[in-house]
């Protein structure tokens, strides 16, 4: 996860950081394991591709999505080379889905480096990204449970049908709440879901307890989103490392933006705020962000990304207590920590 904006002077909450620190320290040696298999993957490509594989991979991110199935595996049972596949897999696919994201939204910087398509232009970012969905999966395969590789297909599927309704609904001001969150539950919260579900599956545990960290992971995947789209608002680049103001630039209805339409009660400001998103580019982005202050849309964001984050805690229930599940319950915390770090500032 990254720092939140605007707010780099605001500490965040000592305990919480604490916990989270705790928690990738309990699966350090696995999530060394799996960033080595992820470096190593290059290799597996024909040569020509493998400089273009090795840069979008080396650009190490906190790994959430890996630590999830990790630490599912060990709230459920024992943490097995199986776990660790599976956290390989579910990068490979963030990863792709991370190069095709920075050439819809024509950004330049991420983790403080320059994007692909800001390297090498859009098209070899296309295929790169392509060929990283297609070994993902092809390694998915080597799973001796066919379930497991038929549900990271589908949260495969499910986030490029998220990315595609949200393109298709740019600058689509009738754009609701529902309709927001069941595109950031396809298009950022799956692979979390999956990441959990299958770190549970892997461990050959019940039903329920499969069930509630697939649902964990979902309010949890669906959270973080909320929050990353505040800090594409009120963020700031040089902190975070990555461009911001895409989705305002690209007509991207993101749930703070929405909050700030249904703000809007007076036809004239209703009228005022439709032609300042439906500008784009050209839009006034400082007005922008001073009205999603004044009117309290910021805030608003934050209480619903709050109450996701206590519905994944809630989640937790059924699980067994053990480091590894207190290991969950300090990232939710870490998360809800940060998002509250967002309020401040803004």
């Amino acid at each position: 996860m990254v720092s939140p904006a605007k707010s780099n002077k605001i500490p965040v909450d000592p305990a919480a950081l604490a916990r989270f620190k705790e928690t990738f320290g309990l699966i350090n040696t696995h999530l060394y394991s799996v960033e080595e298999r992820i470096r190593a993957q290059a290799r597996a490509f024909e040569p020509a591709m493998e400089g273009y594989v090795g840069y979008v991979c080396g650009s190490a991110g906190k790994r959430l999505r890996p630590a999830l199935a990790l630490l599912a595996g060990g709230a459920t049972g024992k943490i097995s080379a199986s776990h660790v596949d599976l956290a390989v897999v579910i990068e490979l696919i963030h990863i792709a889905t991370l190069v095709h994201d920075d050439i819809m939204d024509g950004a330049d910087l991420r983790r403080d480096q320059p994007t692909a398509n800001a390297k090498w232009g859009n098209a070899i970012s296309v295929l790169l990204g392509d060929a990283l969905f297609a070994h993902a999966l092809r390694l998915a395969t080597n799973f001796s449970e066919t379930e497991v590789c038929r549900r990271i297909a589908d949260a495969a599927a499910e986030v490029c049908t998220g990315e595609i309704i949200q393109t298709q609904r740019r600058f689509d001001l009738n754009l609701s709440v529902h309709d927001y969150y069941r595109i950031v539950e396809m298009k950022t919260a799956a692979l979390f879901a999956a990441a959990s579900e299958l770190g549970a599956f892997l461990s050959e545990t019940t039903p329920e307890k499969i069930g509630a960290l697939k649902n964990f992971g979902l309010k949890l995947g669906t959270a973080y989103q909320v929050y990353d789209d505040c800090l594409d608002l009120v963020g700031d680049e040089e902190e975070i490392g990555k461009t911001l103001g895409s989705d305002l630039r690209k007509g991207k209805l993101t749930l703070p933006l929405i909050f700030l339409l249904q703000s809007a009660r007076r036809a004239g400001d209703h009228e005022e705020l439709s032609s300042l998103l439906l500008a784009g580019g050209d839009a006034d982005s400082e007005k922008i962000t001073a009205m999603l202050g004044a009117r309290g849309a910021i805030k608003q964001t934050v209480e619903a990304a709050e109450h996701l984050v206590a519905e994944a805690l809630e989640a937790l229930d059924p699980l067994d207590q053990n480091r590894f599940t207190d290991g969950l319950r300090g990232v939710a915390e870490y998360l809800q920590a940060l998002i509250r770090r967002v309020s401040s500032g803004a």
